[in-house]
């Protein structure tokens, strides 16, 4: 395993990050425990979760998947040994039932922090990230963003401050954004250098052969301000298995939950079809080229990874001692170009 530090701080990461959204939903709790023993075994020292998970999200699963890491360990005494990172979900996505008001005020942010430490079985939290930003934006699937959201009320400085509290509590160690796009990056930093305050170490979007997005505005903010992109859906929620290109898998998370349909247009087709007939010719599977081509990437910290069964994590993790020749990255950048990003 090959591992990186979290940038600005001195903490070493394994470029493979353990995914665990399946966890209470897709998988159970004793193979939930056998994926974590698997990962660590491994090499991996990365550990990724979000109090809103499992996916898909509802009230009756709400916060297994902490639940279910936080028992493995309780049971394995494994703390001190593994990177923890989660996430406080944010507003405008249906999930009210989380708290109110669901928003990242200070009540919300501290009642959030305490709930995930308690599922956790743990006093601190290595990497706290807002899941998704307040304001209304493109993210999950829209491309595009032609309009602001008036509603929204400026609350860079308010976050950090909060922030700076609970990493002077020592309940959290570093935080982090997800689903960002450059505005709020560069507000958060610039605020947190304004004032003395907390600074932004990642920030958690999609990357794939699907969704290359981040190379756009984000990728020479991430690298010039050391913000590490944690690349997440590296698979496309496991379309680019290329599993379902004959039809969407019933059992699969794509057959499983409808609404998310963002790697499901007829363009991801055509661009798998022709991902995977370039890996085939280069003697790879689909999973093994697309999760190479990430891990490649400069711009990658860290790569997020996961899996519903035991042979799908060993293949994923395996994917990663494979190196794309440069022949192979400028066909893949080929197909690009005929299709850009048809999964945003």
């Amino acid at each position: 395993m090959i591992y990186t530090k979290l940038p600005n701080t001195d903490i070493k990461i394994s470029r493979v990050c353990l995914g665990t959204m399946t966890f209470g939903e897709q998988n159970t709790e004793n193979e939930a425990h056998s994926q974590l023993d698997y990962a660590i075994e491994r090499g991996i020292n990365f550990i990724d979760t979000a109090e809103m998970y499992p996916i898909a999200a509802r009230k009756q699963t709400l916060g297994a998947t902490e639940k279910y890491i936080g028992s493995w360990l309780k049971k394995t005494k494994q703390r001190e040994n593994i990177v923890l990172a989660t996430k406080i979900a944010g507003p405008n996505r249906g999930m009210e039932y989380i708290r109110q008001p669901l928003d990242f005020s200070k009540k919300s942010i501290q009642q959030a922090v305490d709930k995930s430490l308690k599922n956790l079985h743990t006093d601190y939290i290595d990497l706290y990230q807002m899941h998704w930003p307040e304001r209304v934006m493109n993210m999950f699937g829209q491309r595009g963003l032609s309009k602001i959201d008036e509603a929204w009320s400026y609350s860079f400085l308010e976050i950090l401050t909060v922030f700076d509290g609970l990493i002077k509590e020592g309940k959290i160690k570093h935080i982090g954004v997800s689903n960002e796009n450059p505005y709020g990056v560069m507000k958060y930093i610039s605020e947190s250098e304004k004032h003395n305050l907390p600074r932004i170490v990642s920030i958690q979007n999609p990357y794939s052969l699907l969704n290359r997005l981040y190379e756009v505005g984000l990728s020479e903010i991430g690298m010039r301000e050391k913000v590490g992109l944690l690349a997440y859906s590296p698979l496309a929620f496991s379309f680019l298995t290329g599993k379902h290109l004959k039809g969407i898998q019933p059992n699969s998370r794509l057959g499983l939950f409808s609404n998310f349909t963002r790697y499901t247009n007829d363009n991801c087709f055509k661009a798998t079809q022709f991902y995977k007939a370039l890996a085939e010719r280069n003697g790879m599977t689909l999973t093994q080229m697309a999760l190479a081509f990430v891990n490649q990437q400069e711009l990658v910290t860290s790569t997020l990874i996961g899996a519903t069964t035991m042979e799908q994590l060993k293949e994923n993790i395996d994917s990663f001692e494979i190196k794309l020749s440069d022949v192979i990255i400028k066909e893949i950048n080929k197909i690009q170009e005929i299709y850009p990003n048809p999964a945003p």
